[in-house]
């Protein structure tokens, strides 16, 4: 693979540039887009941590957003058996402000940034 790093590179910078412009196409249609920060919901305490596949694959949903190069963030969705469900907001480039009032928009709708697990203390 030594021999091909250069084509590699080259055609992950493609399939970047493809991704980018996805975002950008879908950003002239909305103002944000909401998605699952996870698969499911948190780990419990502890668990998994011997497992790294595992735990590569709960962020496997925030990936597409740091390949497009925009902003996003993760807030507080809910719990499930307990434990704590999130979801993430992106935005266009330059977009951080839209995010930060929609998050707040939301917090201020619902409780779910004032749950906690079984366990946990403020």
């Amino acid at each position: 693979s030594v021999g091909y790093y250069e084509a590699y590179y080259l055609q992950a910078q493609r399939v970047r540039r493809l991704i980018r412009d996805e975002f950008l196409a879908a950003f002239g249609q909305v103002d944000a887009i909401l998605a699952p920060t996870t698969p499911g919901p948190a780990f419990a305490l502890g668990e998994k941590v011997d497992d790294p596949v595992a735990m590569y694959q709960q962020d496997v949903f925030t990936i597409p957003a740091n390949l497009a190069g925009i902003p996003a963030l993760s807030m507080p969705a809910g719990m499930t058996g307990g434990l704590p469900l999130g979801v993430q907001l992106l935005g266009p480039h330059f977009g951080e402000a839209t995010l930060l009032n929609l998050a707040h928009a939301f917090q201020q709708a619902t409780e779910h940034h004032l749950e906690r697990p079984g366990g946990v203390r403020e």
